[in-house]
């Protein structure tokens, strides 16, 4: 055992840097590591499946850390792309290529199983690649990553439906039973990630020890990935379930710090087992036929999602990124491939040479995606974006995240008393228009905590948050209170419940946007209307005064809408009284 972890360790660490020195990614190393120690290779590993059984276990963890990402309420933003998109993709790819493989003298149960398990794409390769281009959040990634989510949800029925396909003949009765079971596990991990989970990870993270939160970390990811498994679902789908249940948790970022070092080895581990358990004997005594195969399939689910990506109006360049990342097959292709075969529905034969097929495409997307990074990407660009600004090193106090009007406002006052600060904006647009008037402010984006080091957050001693996205400025705070914990936060609260949520996350002082204004324009208002300026003056401080603590008291049941109402009358009930005894007095 330890001579076959020095051959994957070492393979990698050889093969890896090579082609991501070429720009080719870090995938097609793995998997050229693969072939070479594998048992068509130099035969230094030869129980690949063993090696397959633990590093599909990356894939487990690649799909948890996605679903700490994507909070709830973006999962329904999202809901068109995913099911009409994602829809689209897999019925027209899986459609097109069962009857290119029927046409190739496949009879018609085999071909439907080859077409579909080759109509899916391999998460695992698509999502690093396109991070590793920082092309996730852009609309190619995007709708990418939503044709994918697709792709895991229809894995399930697609491998239960293979039976039939061998049968020929339709089941006489709903097998209500694995439904059932699978219903159950779908609940128990939802309930679990809902209540059981939250309380167990604060008193773990609350004990302080690493060791002890890394394996929790883990154990959340097994056990989530082990009830699903038992109930014949996808194990990424039962971890992808758990990590969106868990990303509103306050310690969402100390998770993903655990689990992702693991998540990286035992994905490369993965890709190293694809590797080797290509068949290239089968590829040398027909290449003509695997490489026919393989270009046939890459060209027609490029062409595919090209069409698609047009009529979503993704514009022509992220068209041709969404193709490109998405032509290869699928790590699911092989287990559905392997279901097929002992079902009856394909020969072993057949088998083989759609995995050989799947492991070429996967090699080949990586290379086809950075060749078009170089040289197609940049010829369509109208306007190309500008690069983030290098930072000058230097001890400056104050960080402000955002330089429109208040963060500009909030800059020009600390200018008066002599105090320095960088100035971070993520609009090139806005940046240009301040650079006119001669303020010096930086483009990047502040929610990377490499761009705050970079703008010396690590010796700063206070940050200011003033952007307009408030899922920004909760992503700024929970990384500096991560990665620069003895930073002070002011942040801009864009309404109650932002403002709410920033108190979750302890930041040192908040300002609710508009209020403050609006508190000035009620006190003109009442003088224009003939109240002394003294009674104007003191209604609206007892107006702000009441107001600053009920915001404070509703904190505590802010996500309960039924008792927020509640407090919410009983403060106007309580201001009115107020104003009534001031009056009299």
């Amino acid at each position: 055992m330890l001579a076959t972890l020095v051959a994957l360790l070492g393979a990698a660490t050889i093969a890896v840097p090579l082609t991501r020195r070429f720009g080719l990614g870090s995938v097609l190393g793995y998997l050229l590591a693969g072939v070479a120690i594998g048992p068509a290779g130099l035969g230094l590993v030869s129980d690949v499946g063993q090696i397959a059984d633990i590093s599909s276990f990356g894939v487990v963890m690649l799909l948890f850390l996605i679903g700490l990402e994507l909070r709830p309420k973006r999962l329904w933003v999202m809901r068109q792309s995913v099911f009409v998109l994602g829809s689209a993709q897999v019925a027209f790819s899986a459609a097109a290529l069962a009857g290119l493989v029927h046409m190739a003298g496949v009879a018609w149960p085999g071909a439907l199983v080859l077409g579909t398990g080759l109509a899916m794409s391999s998460t695992a390769i698509v999502l690093p690649m396109l991070a590793e281009a920082d092309l996730l959040q852009s609309r190619a990634g995007r709708d990418g990553f939503a044709v994918l989510l697709l792709q895991d949800l229809a894995f399930i029925p697609v491998v239960a439906l293979v039976p039939l396909l061998a049968q020929h003949t339709l089941p006489d009765h709903v097998p209500w039973h694995d439904v059932a079971r699978a219903g159950l596990a779908v609940a128990v991990i939802l309930g679990g990630g809902r209540f059981a989970i939250p309380p167990l990870i604060r008193a773990i993270g609350g004990t302080r020890t690493p060791e002890l939160f890394t394996t929790v970390a883990l154990l959340i990811v097994a056990v989530t990935a082990y009830i699903a498994s038992l109930a014949g679902l996808s194990m990424s789908l039962g971890a992808f379930m758990a990590g969106v249940l868990l990303s509103q948790s306050e310690y969402r970022h100390e998770l993903q710090a655990d689990i992702a070092p693991f998540e990286g080895l035992l994905l490369g581990f993965f890709f190293i087992s694809v590797g080797m358990s290509a068949d290239i004997g089968l590829a040398r005594t027909h290449p003509a036929e695997v490489a026919a195969a393989a270009g046939m399939l890459l060209v027609t689910k490029a062409a595919i999602c090209l069409v698609l990506g047009m009529i979503a109006r993704q514009g022509v360049a992220e068209s041709i990124r969404f193709s490109l990342a998405l032509p290869q097959a699928s790590e699911f292709s092989f287990v559905l491939f392997g279901s097929a075969v002992a079902a009856g529905a394909l020969t072993a034969e057949r088998a083989a040479m759609g995995t050989l097929v799947a492991a070429v495409s996967m090699a080949a997307t990586p290379v086809l995606f950075a060749l078009s990074e170089r040289f197609v990407i940049p010829r369509l660009r109208t306007e190309v974006a500008p690069a983030y600004d290098a930072i000058p090193s230097g001890n400056v106090p104050v960080i402000i995240c955002g330089f429109g009007r208040v963060g500009q406002i909030i800059g020009r006052v600390l200018r008066m008393h002599g105090i320095a600060f960088t100035a971070l904006e993520r609009d090139p647009g806005q940046v240009d228009v301040v650079r006119r008037f001669g303020t010096a402010v930086y483009f990047g984006d502040p929610t990377r905590p490499d761009l705050l080091r970079a703008a010396g957050a690590e010796n700063a001693k206070l940050l200011i948050a003033v952007l307009d996205d408030m899922e920004a400025v909760l992503r700024i705070v929970e990384v500096s209170k991560l990665h620069f914990p003895q930073l002070k936060i002011i942040a801009r609260a864009r309404n109650r419940r932002h403002a709410h949520l920033l108190m979750d996350r302890n930041v040192d002082g908040l300002v609710r946007d508009t209020f403050h204004s609006s508190l000035k324009m009620a006190e003109q208002s009442l003088v224009a209307l003939g109240v002394s300026r003294s009674d104007a003056e003191r209604s609206v401080a007892l107006f702000e005064s009441h107001d600053e603590q009920n915001l404070r008291d509703a904190h505590s049941i802010y996500r309960d809408e039924k008792q927020l109402i509640q407090s919410t009358q009983q403060a106007a009930d309580e201001l009115i009284s107020l104003f009534e005894a001031d009056r009299k007095e």
